[in-house]
């Protein structure tokens, strides 16, 4: 570790200033504890210096910070979401999930869309069938932040289209509907949090 040549000025001062006393100023045990004192709270400065330092510089840090981007944003930046991207897009449900919510999204990634049957995605982008695409994309998000610590307590929540999803942890993982598992959860986000799964999963037919 390197010297810090301002930390060892600063202790050298505060130790030179207390024993440069006039004589019958400071008893010797006075003095000793005064030098103590000073050199401490010196190298407790220096100390905290370094590690703010250290911190403003390691990206481990950085992500100590609040969450900046919104769940749609993070959800593209990711760059595993084109489909749901794409979805969200054509449901005209962008501006929502990018307001101050807080929002859960269980978030299926574009191997999740896969999983349909085929030609299931692009018939679901077409403009006639807008409303049941609300409804499945609405029933992947739940009001409220949702850590994962709080839903592996829970056997069902409620999803924004008035729907519920049963929740059950199986062999250690979250599991949604028991078909769509959480892979990646508490991807924090500024006005919620995603959870991803490998799964659509599909509201209850009436």
């Amino acid at each position: 570790m390197k010297k810090d040549p301002l930390l060892e000025s600063e202790i050298w001062n505060s130790a030179k200033t207390v024993m440069s006393a006039p004589p019958g100023c400071l008893t010797t045990q006075q003095s000793e504890q005064n030098i103590m004192k000073s050199i401490l709270t010196s190298i407790l400065f220096g100390i905290f210096a370094v590690v703010s330092t250290v911190a403003a510089a390691d990206p481990k840090f950085a992500e100590l910070k609040a969450p900046s981007k919104d769940i749609v944003d993070t959800a593209v930046a990711a760059g595993s979401f084109k489909t749901l991207a794409a979805a969200l897009g054509a449901a005209n449900l962008v501006e929502t999930l990018k307001s101050a919510g807080p929002f859960t999204v269980f978030a299926p990634t574009d191997e999740a869309f896969a999983k349909l049957p085929k030609g299931t995605v692009e018939d679901l982008l077409k403009p006639e069938n807008k409303d049941k695409l609300v409804a499945i994309l609405t029933y992947h998000v739940v009001s409220g932040k949702v850590m994962s610590k709080t839903a592996v307590t829970l056997d069902k929540a409620t999803a924004l289209n008035k729907q519920e999803i049963a929740l059950a942890v199986v062999d250690k993982a979250l599991t949604l509907n028991k078909s769509a598992k959480v892979v990646t959860a508490d991807i924090e986000c500024s006005n919620g949090v995603i959870h991803v799964i490998d799964t659509v999963i599909l509201p209850p037919t009436k």
